[in-house]
């Protein structure tokens, strides 16, 4: 497969290497003028994936070596493997808080097993940032935080599945929080509230309808807020898309078929407006979200007789994407930040309708909008034990209430409490009682 070498575009140019090539780019060099780390990706030239036990000793190396990075454990698998998150800045943001004073990115990568090009991406990409003596990168870091979750499924990229180990589909977990890996991230956007929630994946083409290289998705969820949907939407269409284009690379919607000669849409096969999965569960907490995807099979001679150059093409074009991302983050930081504190700011009025389904391409179906919802939810004692960890993980308030709580719609996590509590919801942990009558929850969690 023939590339051209075109300039990285938008100011992490250094950072996230100068061109795109058929060949994995070497690291840069540390100002002592010793190497720096590489991933076991890198070192085989894409004759396999980096390891858990190599992913480990990268990180270490990275950590050790950079005052911009942090790493930490934010869970353990079933199986007993770290859940790690990363924190860059410039420096290192010690803290969740001072994550919050300014625009904030969260890369979650692999949450299938075996889809390993974005962790690659999400791997190097730590180190690039952490050892880029450019200092358009430097002023990026001071005014943007870059949180990553290089490996969310562990257990299944040891196995190279798509599940975790106890064949669960993480990504479609983000609501009931029942995996490690979910609660794990859960855990960091409750704590982290990143603007922009991006998250790498792979699929497998069906051909002619659907074998782009690369496709990209937002948040479909109705209860996206407005100004959260149209960047997120700029996001994928005017940023990340162009970005893989100009490196040679072909992009496309992900979910929908098209038809090979006119680029018409055939149907939609996936991608609707589920809660459950990440980049909506972002939306509707008030974050941008985006899906990335990137061709798993070989669709070229020479890569289906050399499977390093397939793995390499997955990763670079991951790469490609990754670039028009964090153009879009430098471009339309001060956009973002409003977008994401209006959605927020935008639960504590407590008006409007909540989508209980449909999607941005598919409007609600009878039933599934609450025109005028309740107030709040009460649980009695029981239903309140069965899910309290779950509400403190995502995040919401709640007042206790004669043995159980009531949890009020007056908060930032407002369209999250129906989807969570109500029996109309498709993938509701409880079923609570509505109010409709209702005092001013003060605090909450109390």
């Amino acid at each position: 497969m023939s590339r051209s070498c075109r300039p990285a575009l938008g100011v992490l140019a250094v950072a996230l290497t100068a061109c795109l090539g058929a060949t994995v780019p070497a690291p840069p060099a540390r100002a002592s003028g010793t190497p720096a780390p590489r991933t076991g990706f890198e070192t085989s030239h894409g004759a396999r994936w980096t390891s858990g036990t190599e992913e480990q000793a990268f990180l270490s190396a990275v950590d050790r070596a950079s005052a911009r990075v942090r790493v930490d454990r934010i869970g353990t698998t079933k199986q007993g493997r770290p859940l790690r998150l990363v924190r860059i800045g410039a420096p290192a943001p010690e803290r969740p808080a001072a994550v919050r004073r300014g625009n904030s990115v969260l890369l979650v990568c692999s949450q299938h097993g075996d889809e390993p090009s974005g962790r690659e991406a999400c791997l190097t990409t730590v180190r690039d940032l952490a050892s880029s003596k450019s200092p358009a990168t430097r002023r990026f870091l001071e005014r943007t935080s870059v949180l990553v979750v290089p490996t969310a499924n562990p257990d299944g990229r040891a196995a190279d599945t798509r599940g975790n180990a106890d064949g669960v589909d993480v990504n479609r977990d983000h609501l009931a929080l029942r995996t490690a890996e979910a609660r794990a991230v859960a855990g960091v956007i409750r704590d982290y509230r990143p603007d922009t929630l991006y998250d790498l994946h792979e699929y497998g083409p069906t051909a002619p309808y659907y074998q782009k290289d690369l496709l990209s998705l937002w948040p479909r969820n109705l209860n996206t807020a407005d100004g959260v949907h149209r960047e997120a939407l700029a996001l994928s269409q005017d940023f990340v898309a162009p970005a893989v284009q100009r490196a040679g690379f072909s992009t496309g919607v992900y979910g929908i078929w098209t038809d090979p000669e006119t680029g018409d849409p055939v149907k939609q096969v996936a991608g609707d407006g589920q809660e459950r999965i990440l980049r909506n569960t972002a939306g509707v907490k008030g974050s941008l979200g985006l899906l990335v995807e990137t061709r798993v099979d070989a669709l070229t001679a020479a890569e289906q007789a050399d499977p390093a150059l397939n793995n390499r093409r997955r990763v670079t074009s991951q790469l490609a994407a990754l670039r028009g991302a964090f153009t879009f983050f430098d471009r339309h930081r001060p956009r973002i930040e409003a977008a994401t504190a209006a959605a927020r700011l935008a639960g504590l009025a407590d008006r409007g309708p909540v989508h209980l389904g449909g999607a941005d391409n598919e409007p609600a179906g009878d039933g599934q909008v609450l025109s005028d919802p309740p107030c709040a939810y009460r649980l009695d004692a029981a239903r309140f034990a069965q899910v309290k960890d779950v509400l403190a993980l995502h995040g919401v308030r709640w007042e206790r209430d004669r043995g159980g709580a009531v949890v009020p719609l007056r908060q930032p996590l407002r369209a999250l409490v129906p989807l969570l509590l109500d029996a109309r919801a498709g993938y509701h942990l409880t079923v609570a009682t509505p109010m409709n009558v209702c005092r001013r929850v003060v605090g909450g969690n109390g």
